[in-house]
């Protein structure tokens, strides 16, 4: 018996669910079908370890094509069946990125007549969102809506049925969510809920009918199979530690290891489809009865082109689909069955985003995985993409279906998935279905793209997006005291150049080492401090927007908290933002074009006396009333709050702590900050449609620390984990109105030491450390008894010949007073602030 038959022969006594329900307890009950529809997996995710692994969605387990499709098509008739013949051709049908997406274009087909369109993780640029939502417990948990027709999803007295469809209904938490956020803006009054499997508790579906009669619409389910999944105590944990044992055994070997020699590579045949110019690729941006009609008619044609295509020994063929591009495959699959009849077995399955664990053995439902990089330049980074239950599952062809934006050369890499195919078939044949994007009504500028590691930066390229154009080839240092002249003479403004990047003595970067030694626990504490309360006010999936430069490492460092202790993978980008110059407005058009403004969140290093807290409400006001994004189109939604590490000067509701002590991060430039220089905006250089610029000191990669400053921080997190729940439980339930104490301080100051300008007094550490570095300074102001937070600002200041005045009743642990009067003839030949000038 073929090892191929003893695993079929296997499959029909052993549940795929049996490996683990014997090692967790893990139970479903239900109606006869549902052992049939579904098996269990396990994944490594902080809210649930189980998976339920559909046998019938095309997702982890190859099937039939005409059983997929079978089971969205026969929902789809029951919801017909539902509303009548009228409602049924008048509703609108959703389906959820990425496992639902061919799921509910089926359930849309079974109604006829019914547009549908699909949740996406993909944004389009130059497409408006019409809506998104949140699924809690997904590995990726942002879902857009973008639909060509703004009014697909219109509501009122009027409005057509919206038939949701999910392939289980677990708690409903992500179909509540999405009615929640539409019912607001375009209420209805009916919905219909569509599942293969409806798995939730007695009190979830007291939930459901509490939230239709909270909204005042009606709330049908219809789902194909129902039942319960027991989850005895403690099972996420025991989950998690079996996951992180099998992995461990599994370590050091390939995925798909195969005893003895390898075979050579299948070769990869690319087939043209000839796919209809006027038919969409999904339903991305909706899909209407016509473009339906039109792929109809056009599938026998590519079935036939891909049976040519194939070798005419081949028998037992897999289509592949990718991600949410699932319904196309799904079509030429079925089409691909009525082609080669009888005599060909043809299954159907697509890869995924989602990481599960793969133990080969009958009762578990992922044998085997295929691991590859993303091959569609995704916008939250790059990443590891999955193939399951294809490796060892013995097929003669495989082929392999994208889009015309997964057609890249990462997909033709050695290491890319049709590498990875070639490795475990006979045939691979490529079709690629041409990318639809919608023609945008008001045709927008090209926005350029962020930049990221290790083309421009230090940092990992997922920690970090650049929303930065890359000047490092001009020439823009200028010697500090030309610089501090032009800038307060009027000549120019500080943004239009560089200072000369300080590079530290051994004896200061020693002083810097020590520094992050002793304060590593109290800058976690801190970053989780201001993470929860981001995660807790801000909704659970914020997009973190530092302010370069000194935000980014506390944006990257938050980042790595919202992972490690709640497996979110947070986008996080830098935003350039000018003193008297505002922000940039470029960038701010790309983040309103991926993400939903409502959801970012700024984020900086410390406040001083609030300028910068001040010019970016200023800088949203002016950029909201602008019109946002299309210049006309409304405001955007951003919010102007900044979360903060430290905010000793009042300025912020957001923050870790209200301390001015000592962050490491602030007594370095470039080389604890990915290397990257301070920003840069000049109009020479920068362009309406151009981000600000900034430059990579590729060249100080020896001296680089900003992985240390992070390695040093992210060590401690488990150890202030606790100390952060209680801070962050007390600063939710205080008063934290700002108080600007920190403005009212340098005003004081200004006056006093006879400045009469603001902007030259630089109050706490951080701002006290880039005058020293920086600019010209004059003196330093130290609060008497501040202890080791200042030993780094009092070398600087021996080093540059600056004084230090011990005083009292100062709110900050230091200020920075920038020379007031400073010409040429206020240095001295060696460079040094002339005291007293």
């Amino acid at each position: 018996m073929s090892g191929r038959a003893r695993r079929e022969e296997a499959v029909d006594v052993v549940w795929s669910g049996d490996w683990v329900a014997e090692r967790l307890g893990v139970a479903l009950e239900g109606d006869g079908e549902l052992h049939e529809l579904l098996g269990l997996a396990l994944r490594r995710n902080p809210k649930r370890a189980h998976l339920l692994v559909s046998n019938v969605l095309g997702k982890h387990v190859p099937q039939k094509p005409s059983v997929v499709y079978g089971a969205g098509y026969g929902l789809g008739e029951r919801v017909r069946a539902l509303l009548g013949a009228e409602e049924a051709r008048r509703a609108v049908v959703l389906g959820y990125a990425e496992t639902a997406t061919g799921l509910g274009h089926a359930v849309a087909d079974g109604l006829r007549d019914a547009p549908y369109l699909h949740s996406t993780r993909r944004p389009v640029a130059g497409v408006a969102q019409a809506g998104g939502f949140e699924e809690a417990h997904s590995h990726a948990t942002s879902h857009l809506l973008l639909p060509e027709d703004p009014e697909l999803l219109a509501g009122g007295a009027e409005a057509s049925t919206l038939v949701l469809v999910d392939d289980e209904f677990s708690t409903g938490n992500t179909v509540l969510n999405t009615i929640r956020a539409l019912h607001e803006t375009h209420p209805r009054e009916r919905y219909v809920i569509v599942a293969l499997v409806d798995m939730r508790s007695a009190g979830d579906r007291d939930r459901l009918t509490a939230f239709a009669a909270e909204i005042g619409a009606r709330v049908d389910l219809v789902t194909r199979s129902s039942g319960t999944v027991t989850l005895p105590e403690g099972v996420l944990e025991r989950g998690q530690a079996l996951v992180a044992d099998q992995e461990a055994e599994q370590a050091g070997r390939a995925d798909e290891a195969v005893a003895g020699v390898a075979p050579a590579p299948a070769p990869v045949t690319r087939v043209a489809l000839d796919w209809p110019a006027e038919v969409p690729d999904g339903g991305r941006h909706g899909f209407t009865p016509a473009h339906r009609a039109a792929l109809e008619a056009a599938l026998p044609g590519m079935a036939e082109r891909i049976a040519g295509a194939l070798d005419r020994d081949v028998r037992r063929v897999l289509v592949l689909g990718f991600e949410e591009l699932m319904y196309a495959p799904l079509r030429l699959g079925t089409a691909l069955e009525a082609a080669m009849g009888s005599g060909a077995e043809i299954r159907y399955s697509t890869t995924t985003r989602s990481p599960v664990l793969a133990v080969d053995d009958p009762g578990y439902a992922i044998r085997t995985r295929l691991v590859f990089p993303a091959h569609d330049d995704p916008a939250d980074g790059p990443g590891g993409r999955y193939a399951y239950n294809v490796a060892g599952a013995g097929f003669d062809a495989v082929v392999a279906v994208v889009d015309s934006t997964a057609d890249t050369p990462e997909l033709h890499a050695p290491d890319g998935l049709l590498a990875r195919l070639a490795a475990h078939t006979g045939q691979v044949l490529l079709a690629v279905v041409p990318s639809y994007t919608p023609t945008p009504v008001q045709e927008p500028a090209v926005l350029p793209e962020p930049l990221r590691g290790p083309d421009f930066s230090s940092y990992a390229p997922e920690d970090v997006g650049w929303l930065l154009q890359d000047l490092s080839d001009t020439e823009l240092e200028a010697p500090t005291e030309e610089r501090e002249e032009a800038i307060q003479s009027g000549g120019a403004h500080y943004a239009e150049s560089l200072p000369v990047e300080y590079q530290p003595s051994a004896e200061y970067q020693a002083l810097f080492a020590a520094a992050l030694d002793a304060s590593a626990a109290r800058i976690a504490r801190a970053v989780g401090t201001v993470t929860e309360t981001v995660l807790a006010e801000r909704g659970p999936r914020p997009v973190l927007v530092s302010l370069a430069r000194a935000g980014t490492p506390v944006g990257v460092l938050m980042r790595h908290w919202a992972r490690h202790r709640h497996g979110l993978d947070l986008p996080h980008y830098a935003i350039s933002i000018v003193r008297g110059r505002g922000i940039d407005a470029t960038a701010l058009r790309w983040l309103a074009a991926h993400h939903d403004p409502a959801d970012v969140v700024f984020v900086d290093g410390w406040t001083g006396k609030g300028a910068i807290t001040r010019e970016l409400a200023a800088a949203i006001e002016e950029f909201e009333a602008s019109g946002g994004p299309g210049g006309s189109a409304g405001p955007a939604g951003f919010d102007p709050e900044i979360a903060v590490l430290a905010d000793p000067g009042g300025c912020v509701r957001t923050y870790g702590t209200r301390e001015d002590f000592l962050i490491p991060s602030a007594c370095l430039n470039s080389t604890v900050s990915g290397l990257i220089s301070r920003t840069v905006l000049r109009a020479d250089l920068v362009g309406p449609d151009d981000f600000h610029g900034a430059k990579f000191y590729r060249e100080l990669a020896e001296a680089d620390v900003s992985g240390d400053f992070l390695a040093a921080v992210t060590a401690r997190f488990d150890e202030v984990a606790d100390q952060v729940d209680a801070e962050t439980k007390e600063l939710l339930a205080a008063d934290r109105a700002p108080t600007w104490e920190g403005w009212a301080a340098v005003e004081r100051i200004s006056e006093e030491y006879g400045i009469h300008d603001v902007n030259l007094v630089k109050p706490g550490v951080g701002e006290t450390t880039r005058v020293l570095l920086r600019r010209v300074p004059w003196k330093i102001l130290a609060k008497r008894g501040a202890g080791t937070d200042l030993t780094h600002i009092r070398l600087l200041a021996e080093q540059r010949g600056v004084p230090v005045e011990e005083v009292d009743d100062l709110p900050y642990s230091c200020v920075g007073l920038i020379h007031p009067r400073f010409t040429r003839g206020a240095t001295g030949a060696d460079g040094k602030a002339v005291q007293g000038a």
